[in-house]
């Protein structure tokens, strides 16, 4: 597998760790005197959508560089 690809992959596993994160900071509870922090959720969320839109500029990049190439579905 390519460099390029394997950083496709990393970015998409970051894209799940970012959403998890966000859906942990979701659903915690408020310990003791403590108040929900909106702002976690928020800002985890946020990442998600930086990486998401990262992973799309890479895969743009590498197909306009030659790095990757569309396979497609074999027509008979």
């Amino acid at each position: 597998m390519s460099v390029m690809k394997s950083i496709i992959v990393v970015f998409l596993v970051a894209v799940l760790a970012a959403l998890a994160g966000a859906g942990f900071f979701m659903l915690r509870r408020p310990q003791d005197g403590e108040q929900r922090n909106p702002k976690s959720m928020a800002r985890a969320l946020a990442l998600r959508v930086m990486l998401s839109v990262g992973v799309f500029l890479l895969v743009l990049i590498a197909w306009s560089q030659g790095w990757i190439k569309p396979t497609g579905l074999p027509i008979n």
